[in-house]
């Protein structure tokens, strides 16, 4: 075991089922217009079981995924093995990536952010990794539209949703983040997910691209 892994055992396992139910009611579709027209080197901070391996397009040459959570790295390890592109698997934390400076052309974030206790450490780390010019891809949730709903984000986070969740906070503003850590947002599509059930505080969410500087 890594001394940057992050336990979560109940929650994995859950997560594991849950996310095959998630990509078959839409989040498949989301994960492919996320990773759509990547090239090149691509680091993928917090892999989970590797559900977005396979959407990977052939003109990426190699992927290093992060996972801190061991039994979900174990999973992503197995869905490295029939990824179209070349993935390895590796132990680390975003605050933490085990890898040098400008090493990628760029870097993904996929339900990621909401669940990070620094996330200004964990950007100033992307930046650090990616060439200058380099590319952010985000998918993740985001503080909703309308007054009623940011109450009730607001209320489940600062009770049991975090606990339930794997430390997922929903009233957060990433894109928010992600400027003030000095990329630029090129793209951005703001939408509900699922869209087939009731309201969650986990359904807005932003899908987008950002450029990283190029001093």
């Amino acid at each position: 075991m890594s001394t940057q892994d992050r336990p979560r055992r109940m929650f994995s396992r859950y997560y594991a089922r849950l996310s095959e139910r998630l990509d078959a009611e839409g989040l498949a579709a989301l994960r492919s217009e996320l990773l759509a027209g990547l090239t090149g080197q691509v680091v993928e901070i917090g892999c989970g079981n590797g559900r977005n391996f396979a959407h990977y397009p052939p003109a990426v040459t190699g992927v290093v995924a992060i996972e801190p959570e061991p039994f979900l790295r174990d999973l992503a390890t197995r869905a490295a093995a029939g990824a179209a592109v070349p993935v390895s698997v590796r132990p680390g934390t975003a605050e933490h990536l085990p890898l040098p400076d400008a090493c990628a052309d760029a870097a993904v974030l996929c339900l990621v952010m909401c669940s990070l206790p620094a996330r200004r450490e964990a950007l100033a780390e992307i930046r650090r990794v990616l060439r200058p010019g380099g590319t952010l891809r985000f998918l993740e949730h985001t503080l909703a539209g309308t007054r009623g709903l940011r109450i009730v984000q607001r209320v489940a986070d600062a009770t049991l949703w975090p606990l339930l969740t794997g430390g997922c906070h929903t009233a957060t503003e990433p894109v928010t983040d992600i400027e003030r850590a000095g990329f630029e947002i090129t793209r951005l599509r703001r939408l509900r997910f699922p869209d087939i059930r009731l309201t969650q505080p986990s359904t807005p969410h932003v899908l987008g691209r950002a450029r990283a500087p190029r001093t």
